[in-house]
């Protein structure tokens, strides 16, 4: 009995791991600091980007298929040098995050959703913080 028990939970454990090869990764598998070239994004339970002259957000996890690919909607806010003003609006649009995670590199592109303006492709690599040049 007790045999048949361990096999079982091999089994259970084999099935369980092969399963979650062909399912989408958890968000969190993704996790941390990515940067690169005019590019710095932080992942968490949200995704904060920063650009040269402007940032984004996607509040959803980001969750990728079995093939690495991934297609979120968040914001895109374009900024500029010197002050903000108090009642100034915030140049902000829907956008629309894709790419290709592979091992520790990543390819994002982006493209705002209301106008079809391709903001542009990056690369990213994990753990790197980026090199971004903000607006003065």
């Amino acid at each position: 009995m007790a045999v048949r028990g361990v096999w079982a939970a091999i089994v259970v454990t084999a099935a369980g791991a092969w399963a979650c090869g062909d399912s989408p990764l958890e968000p969190t598998n993704l996790g941390g600091t990515w940067g690169g070239d005019h590019v710095s994004m932080t992942i968490a339970d949200s995704t904060h980007l920063e650009f040269d002259c402007a940032h984004g957000d996607i509040a959803a996890p980001i969750a990728i298929d079995s093939g690495g690919r991934f297609n979120v909607i968040g914001t895109f806010t374009r900024e500029h040098g010197g002050p903000v003003r108090v009642e100034e609006p915030l140049d902000t649009h829907p956008a629309g995050f894709s790419g290709l995670v592979s091992d520790d590199r990543m390819t994002l592109a982006i493209r705002l959703t209301d106008s079809g303006e391709a903001i542009g492709t990056f690369t990213l690599k994990r753990g790197t913080l980026g090199r971004v040049v903000k607006c003065l």
